[in-house]
């Protein structure tokens, strides 16, 4: 699979994705929203053997919340005095809000497990895109030249 949505979340796992921009697509003026995107390492797949060693199938993905709001960025590099690298998530977490019973939207979290902090919005819903060919691999994140579309 090449393309998920809102509603293959349960089926989703982007623990240790490493994040290594965001940007917002154009304003929505009428509400004040935007989309979301997060240009991430999607790790597809876990595979840890009987020697200890894991290996893990990604591939760089753009992850687009859309008509998002509320944002809220708290992360901290200072803290740890951590080099300006790619964050890793601990994992994407939604909770329903009901604002009238014909319009509801999620509550986006987004804990980050290194440095510490977390990204938190509301947004109705997302897409997830790959944007390149899966590899294997014993890294969580990939370099620049394995990133290159």
């Amino acid at each position: 699979m090449a393309r998920w949505t809102t509603d293959d979340f349960e089926s989703l796992s982007w623990h240790d994705c490493h994040v290594h921009g965001f940007r917002f697509g154009p304003l929505n003026e009428e509400c004040g929203s935007a989309d979301l995107l997060f240009d991430i390492d999607f790790i597809e797949q876990w595979q840890c053997g009987d020697d200890g060693v894991c290996r893990f199938v990604l591939a760089p993905a753009t992850l687009t919340f859309h008509a998002a709001t509320e944002l809220r960025l708290d992360i901290d590099f200072e803290a740890i005095q951590a080099g300006m690298a790619p964050f890793s998530l601990d994992g994407i977490e939604r909770e329903q809000v009901q604002y009238t019973p014909r319009h509801s939207s999620y509550r986006w979290r987004l804990p980050v497990n290194w440095p510490s902090g977390e990204i938190t919005f509301e947004s109705p819903g997302f897409t997830q895109v790959r944007r390149g060919e899966t590899r294997v691999t014993t890294n969580q994140c990939l370099s620049a030249a394995e990133r290159v579309d």
